[in-house]
């Protein structure tokens, strides 16, 4: 187990509060893609990212707004880098970060529980406006890769599911 130095948390309480660019309710930390913060020297800081897929166009903003808030901070020297082991997963997503984007009009992903264990059985996708599970899929892919489109039958509402991974 890696414990942080308070100064460590502290910027992880700073770069973990980024919005997400693709996403702008939740923060990155909701979001479950910054994996760490470490002082590397003296106003030197390595800050490691998970994409929520490789060839997310969303890390480069990512990156330099992390960056940019580590730099406001007073952090001279902000090295970001893509960590891909182990691979992010929709299960990431904080209770909170499900929250929001329920009220931000997407349907969360369902949790997938730990691997090897139990799989959960939940076929239907409830709409994010009415909460109704009678939905349809309009289309594998929506505003962004992760999210696919579907259509709530009950109040005809469109609405972004953010897909299981």
């Amino acid at each position: 187990m890696v414990t942080m130095t308070a100064l460590e948390e502290e910027l992880s309480r700073i770069a973990g509060a980024v919005l997400d660019p693709e996403l702008p309710v939740l923060t990155l930390a909701e979001l479950g893609v910054l994996r760490g913060v470490h002082v590397t020297g003296p106003g030197r800081v390595e800050v490691a990212l998970t994409p929520t897929y490789t060839g997310c166009p969303a890390v480069e903003t990512m990156s330099s707004d992390i960056e940019r808030a580590l730099h406001e901070h007073g952090v001279a020297d902000v090295s970001v880098v893509t960590v891909l082991a182990p691979a992010w997963s929709t299960d990431d997503i904080s209770e909170e970060g499900r929250r929001k984007l329920a009220e931000f009009g997407v349907a969360p992903p369902r949790p997938q529980g730990p691997a090897g264990g139990p799989i959960p059985l939940t076929l239907a996708i409830r709409c994010p406006n009415c909460g109704s599970t009678d939905t349809e899929l309009l289309s594998r892919f929506s505003s962004t890769a992760c999210k696919a489109l579907r259509r709530c039958t009950a109040c005809r509402e469109p609405f972004d599911h953010f897909k299981e991974l």
